[in-house]
């Protein structure tokens, strides 16, 4: 059997989670089991261990799964090149963005139906989850990730910033009057919320290094419950500038202690780096970030 088969076999069986529904993508049972046991001979180790009732990938296994992604997609790439896919965006894009506050889906959905309304040869999938994802190990084409980006072999675009803001209703500022520093806290209401901010510190400046004590007679375990609370205007909170634009321009909230912020969290779109872009990526790159270049709520201003 073709090694480059017997690479994108193997991958199905992990990915599939079995022999079995493998084979159902392939050729028979017998077929598949062959030609993973054909690669264990050539490489000489052992890559999965089978039992009636799991299948699990030994060391050995889970670095080559790794490196036959990476191989399949260089392979994958090159086909695409040479049928002319990089100057026509057609075919299977995976991206993935951050889950926590609803960010994938609300402002990185959006962006991917626009898309494909765009390029009908075109097709996404969506990976929104609460942790960082490895593009090359997982098979992913693009990210969007709000963070401070360590040294990588990826290309990162930035396309925004996130600031934290402090956010009031109009009706609560006119009953409790505004706020001058961040010392004043202690005089005024405060909504927590579990996790993102906390709900015993908050820290304020460029470099953070202001750290006030808070203690909310409100804590919610969800963002929108502390949105409402505020727009309510039954206190303050703690929101991503992106979280509350829509309530800021509709003048439902509004911004405290700006000058007092922390320094801005960038945004960027991220692909792995290649000899070539394919014409997906790099069109689906271009048009997001032209798209949340222009978004309120992921700039410095709102």
């Amino acid at each position: 059997m073709d090694r480059w088969q017997a690479m994108r076999i193997f991958v199905q069986v992990v990915e599939s989670g079995g022999f079995a529904p493998a084979a159902k993508a392939h050729m028979s049972p017998p077929s598949v089991t062959r030609a993973v046991a054909q690669l264990e001979g050539l490489i000489g180790t052992r890559l999965l261990i089978r039992t009636t009732r799991s299948l699990k990938m030994t060391a050995a296994g889970e670095g080559y799964l790794a490196d036959c992604r990476r191989i399949l997609a260089e392979i994958a790439e090159a086909e695409a090149n040479a049928a002319g896919s990089f100057t026509a965006p057609a075919g299977l894009l995976t991206v993935t963005a951050p889950a926590p506050a609803l960010f994938g889906r609300i402002h990185v959905l959006p962006v991917i139906l626009d898309f494909l309304d765009a390029y009908p040869a075109m097709q996404v999938k969506t990976v929104f989850v609460d942790r960082v994802t490895n593009l090359v190990d997982e098979g992913l084409d693009v990210a969007i990730r709000i963070a401070s980006l360590p040294a990588s072999g990826l290309i990162a675009r930035r396309i925004g910033s996130v600031r934290q803001v402090l956010c009031g209703s109009p009706d609560y500022f006119a009953r409790f009057g505004e706020l001058g520093s961040p010392h004043e806290l202690a005089g005024h209401r405060i909504i927590g919320r579990e996790g993102l901010f906390g709900h015993s510190e908050w820290l304020f400046g460029r470099d953070s290094s202001i750290r006030i004590p808070i203690s909310p007679r409100l804590i919610c375990n969800t963002n929108d419950a502390v949105l409402s609370a505020a727009v309510a205007g039954w206190g303050l909170s703690r929101f991503q500038s992106y979280q509350v634009a829509a309530d800021i321009r509709a003048g439902r909230l509004k911004v405290a202690l700006a000058d007092y912020e922390r320094e801005p969290v960038p945004i960027h779109i991220v692909h792995a780096e290649g000899r070539m872009v394919s014409a997906r990526v790099r069109a689906f790159v271009d048009f997001a970030a032209g798209r949340f270049l222009r978004h309120a709520g992921l700039s410095t201003e709102l």
